[in-house]
């Protein structure tokens, strides 16, 4: 836990002169700004700043970002984007050092890459963001605009919110993005969003607007997706081939599934699995292998790598009743 300061003495509260050393320091920093301070120091000799060089058409474009440590023996976390187009780049970290770099896996789907940098930075405590409340203070660290270790902090703004990413023609979207209004910048991208106990809640991810930044939540999918990253260098996702969105149940399926939501097939692709298993549009998914669905981020979740190639179940309503199909989900290509 972080140590709280003491009361500032204000004026009017007796005099401080005598106050002995240090007094102008604790006078300095309120609690809030202590809290901020002690977070920064502990995760910025993690924090690295990237330079990248990209070839385009004949050309060199260079581009920056941040990423984070977070194993001891060199594996970094960033956003996809920040490394897009290029396998290798320098790594800069607070200490002076810079250290070369390669790419080790992307996903583009999740905004998440992972690097692995020559030596051994130290390694940022990786939180739950589950845990987060709206209100809770953050503090965001990278590397906007080039200059190495920058500390921002705020709030965070929202919870919950959806932001749609895209590899060639596959789109996703990443669920329970953390809205924060702690500034960021060209740069932050790939950088820290931590608690105020120095864990590692979010990787910054995108600018959205004056005074709104999004954070992919550092929890239990995003896990999964930096260890298949590390051991694969990929995610592995299952496909169906439905193109749907979240629709209310009719009253009397709602009492008998004991839910009131579910997704409604709008398009299904030509040669899909569950063109092929029979889904219809206008049916309604409310089960794929045993698990509720009712709405697009339930489906999306139950896609991993685990269903490619092995028969499901998929239960849908169509009109009045309630059908059980097979299908064998097919891995998803950009």
């Amino acid at each position: 836990m972080v140590a709280l300061a003491e009361p500032v003495p204000m004026p009017g509260d007796g005099p401080t002169d005598d106050a002995g050393p240090g007094a102008d320091e604790i006078e300095a920093l309120d609690t809030y700004s202590r809290v901020v301070a002690t977070v920064a120091e502990r995760l910025s000799p993690s924090v690295a700043s990237l330079r990248v060089s990209r070839q385009l058409g004949g050309w060199s474009a260079g581009g920056a970002g941040s990423a984070v440590a977070f194993t001891p023996d060199g594996f970094l976390v960033t956003s996809a984007h920040v490394v897009a187009g290029t396998d290798q780049g320098e790594a800069a970290f607070t200490d002076g050092s810079e250290r070369p770099f390669r790419v080790v896996g992307r996903d583009a789907l999740s905004d998440l890459a992972v690097i692995r940098a020559e030596g051994s930075p130290p390694a940022a405590p990786l939180g739950d963001a589950a845990r987060l409340r709206v209100g809770q203070l953050v503090i965001a660290i990278g590397n906007p605009l080039g200059f190495a270790g920058t500390v921002t902090a705020g709030v965070v703004s929202a919870l919950g919110r959806s932001l749609a990413a895209r590899d060639g023609r596959s789109s996703r979207l990443v669920e329970n993005v953390i809205q924060t209004d702690a500034a960021l910048n060209p740069g932050n991208s790939g950088g820290a969003l931590a608690d105020a106990r120095g864990r590692v809640v979010g990787i910054n991810t995108a600018v959205a607007g004056i005074g709104l930044g999004l954070a992919v939540p550092v929890d239990t999918a995003t896990r999964a997706i930096l260890g298949s990253l590390m051991r694969d260098g990929r995610v592995r996702r299952a496909f169906l081939g439905v193109v749907g969105g979240t629709r209310p149940l009719p009253a009397r399926l709602a009492r008998q599934l004991g839910r009131t939501r579910a997704l409604e097939v709008v398009q299904l692709l030509d040669g899909s699995p569950a063109a092929s298993a029979g889904v219809r549009p206008g049916d309604l998914v409310v089960e794929l292998d045993g698990s509720a669905i009712e709405g697009v981020a339930d489906l999306q979740r139950l896609l991993v790598g685990e269903l490619v190639g092995r028969a499901v179940g998929v239960r849908v309503a169509r009109g009045d009743r309630l059908l059980e199909l097979d299908l064998s989900p097919v891995e998803l290509r950009a």
